[in-house]
C-alpha cells in the first residue's frame, strides 16, 4: 500500500453484482457488498495479489441479491467472515439464512477495534432502504452511496471532508423514458426510492467536492440498457470537466483498478477510466 492509508478497488458493479475492497494500512482488508459469487470474489482479488482468506468483514448496503450474493451464506460456514448489517435489515438476514455467529449488528457510528471509524447513513430504497457508509481510517475518510433514491440531506451533511467517494450514476434520464421497460419498473427506478441519474449524481457530487479534498471518484451501478460511459463523460466535460483526471467509471466485469488515499492530499492520481 506504499504510503497511502487507505486503497479502495471497486471488484465489481452493476446489476449483475456490487463489491468494493476496502484495504487499510495496519488493518486486514474488508469489503463493501458482497453481490458477486464467492468464486468471482476470489478471481478478482487473486488479480490483486489477495484471496478469500484476507477478507475477515464485509459491511452490507442491503440485502438485494446484486449486493449479498446468496452463495455466501454456504461460504460463510467454511470462512470466519463478519457479515455487518443495518439493524433495520436484521430480519431479511436471518432469513435469507446468514448464520448468527457471522452476524455482526449496527445501527449507529462506531469504531472498530483495528481503529476504523465506521459511519452509516441511511438512503431510500425500496422498502427497506439501503446504507452508505463514511469509512475513516490512518487520517483517510472514504464514502460509499448506490441504491439511492434521491439524495438525502443527510449525505450531503456527512459526506465531507473525504479523500475518495464511490457513488451510484445509474441511468441517463432521456434513455430511461425512452427505452422498452415496463412502465412499472420505470416509475419504480424514478420514484425517488429506486436508483439516481447521472445528472442528480453529478450535483451531489459537486456539492460533496467542495466540502471535501476528493483524490478519486468512482461512478456505481451504471444501467446496462438505459445509461453510457460516453454519455457520462460528455455531462462531465460540460458541467465538471475538473472531475475529469479524477473519475472512474465502473463496470460490471472489469475491477477498477486501485484507488490509494492520503489523508489530505492525493496520491496517484489518475485520468478518466472508461471500460
Amino acid at each position: 500500500m506504499d504510503d497511502a492509508g487507505l486503497v479502495f478497488t471497486v471488484l465489481g458493479s452493476g446489476s449483475l453484482g456490487n463489491c468494493t475492497l476496502i484495504e487499510r494500512a495496519g488493518a486486514t482488508p474488508i469489503l463493501i457488498d458482497c453481490g458477486l459469487s464467492p468464486r468471482a470474489t476470489a478471481r478478482r482479488l487473486a488479480s490483486l495479489g489477495l484471496s478469500l482468506d484476507d477478507i475477515t468483514d464485509i459491511y452490507v448496503t442491503h440485502l438485494d441479491c446484486d449486493h449479498f450474493a446468496r452463495g455466501w451464506v454456504k461460504r460463510l460456514t467454511t470462512h470466519p467472515i463478519s457479515v455487518h448489517v443495518h439493524m433495520r435489515h436484521r430480519t431479511r438476514a436471518v432469513r435469507l439464512g446468514v448464520p448468527g455467529r457471522h452476524l455482526e449488528l449496527f445501527e449507529d457510528t462506531h469504531t472498530r477495534p483495528d481503529g476504523t471509524h465506521v459511519e452509516p447513513v441511511m438512503l431510500a430504497h425500496d422498502g427497506l432502504g439501503s446504507v452508505g457508509y463514511v469509512i475513516e481510517h490512518a487520517g483517510c475518510r472514504f464514502a460509499l452511496a448506490t441504491d439511492l433514491g434521491r439524495v438525502p440531506a443527510a449525505v450531503l451533511d456527512r459526506f465531507v471532508e473525504l479523500d475518495g467517494l464511490a457513488f451510484e450514476s445509474n441511468y441517463d434520464r432521456t434513455l430511461q423514458l425512452t427505452s422498452d421497460r415496463p412502465p412499472v419498473l420505470k416509475r419504480r427506478i424514478m420514484s425517488g426510492r429506486g436508483h439516481l441519474c447521472n445528472t442528480e449524481a453529478l450535483d451531489a457530487i459537486l456539492r460533496i467536492d467542495t466540502q471535501s479534498r476528493l483524490a478519486h471518484v468512482a461512478l456505481l451501478h451504471l444501467s446496462r440498457d438505459c445509461n453510457c460511459p460516453t454519455i457520462i463523460r460528455r455531462l462531465y466535460a460540460e458541467r465538471a470537466p475538473h472531475l475529469l483526471p479524477r473519475l472512474t467509471i465502473t463496470n460490471q466485469t472489469v475491477p477498477s483498478g486501485r484507488h490509494p488515499l492520503v489523508g489530505g492530499r492525493t496520491v496517484g492520481l489518475q485520468q478518466l477510466a472508461l471500460f
